[in-house]
């Protein structure tokens, strides 16, 4: 009976360690899950929005940050250290900037947002056709970006184009100002699009338009990675929600590469 007795303090007391040990354990695990980024999964997912989910994933595209939007993978930002790629001689002929800014339509005192300006190549462009009366408003996430645009401004004593330091969810314009936003290239990299295209048309007037420039992924000739190109029915689907306010007005196709899609803020009901 004693040899017995022994024999459950025994068995109890070994029960006791691994329980202890397990506990622990987990302490461990739980302290350096909080000491580090999470893991982008779809477990982590979906991150709601009014429009929608973000999704993420762990097998993707090398080009994009693993979190999809409406079925898309957002690509990666271009960053300042490739300014010089979009100032290559060649891009007029690859892209046709004069075609792309004469599709426009700009008028004399109109006031315009470049949204994801870069080096402000095109925001310079825009403000010769809107003249000394207008304005360009060369928005940004990278602050490099546009000290590169403002000592452009300086050097060339050029009055119609300021710089505007956005946010990944909001490009900094006030409402109702913007008669024009453009958006070469960019669309795509936005981090948060669903947020960045509700604060976008908020700073519309009534009848503003909304310019989505994006390679068309349709077509397999186009010499730009995956991610960094999209159909034009993707865009038509993201910026057609309609609690963004925003109504597609066409689609011009005169461009080499790009699609050139317009869409129009709702005119104010008298």
């Amino acid at each position: 009976m004693r040899l017995s007795l022994y024999r459950l303090f025994d068995l109890l007391h070994g029960t006791w360690f691994v329980l202890l040990v397990l506990v622990l354990s987990r302490a461990a695990i739980s302290a350096d899950k909080a000491g580090s980024p999470p893991l982008k999964t779809k477990s982590d997912a979906p991150a709601a929005t009014a429009g929608g989910v973000y999704e993420f994933r762990t097998k993707h595209d090398p080009n994009g940050i693993g979190k999809f939007y409406m079925g898309r993978e957002i690509a990666h930002v271009m960053g300042f250290i490739a300014a010089d790629w979009l100032e290559r001689p060649e891009r007029e002929d690859e892209e046709k900037l004069t075609t792309l800014v004469a599709a426009l339509d700009l008028k004399p005192g109109q006031i315009v947002a470049d949204v994801g300006a870069g080096s402000g190549v095109i925001s310079f462009l825009i403000a010769d056709e809107v003249g000394p009366e207008g304005k360009v408003l060369c928005v940004d996430v990278q602050q490099k970006m546009l000290d590169l645009i403002t000592r452009k401004i300086r050097e060339g004593k050029i009055e119609n184009v300021d710089t505007v330091l956005g946010t990944p969810k909001s490009p900094g314009l006030k409402a109702g100002t913007v008669d024009l936003i453009l958006m070469v290239d960019v669309y795509h990299e936005f981090e948060f699009p669903y947020e960045m295209l509700r604060e976008l048309s908020a700073a519309l007037k009534p009848g503003g338009r909304i310019a989505f420039v994006e390679y068309r992924l349709e077509d397999p000739e186009v010499p730009i990675k995956l991610v960094h190109k999209m159909t034009e029915v993707q865009v038509k689907r993201e910026a057609g929600l309609p609690e963004l306010g925003l109504r597609w007005k066409e689609t011009i196709g005169d461009l080499p590469r790009q699609h050139l899609i317009l869409f129009e803020k709702a005119a104010a009901t008298p």
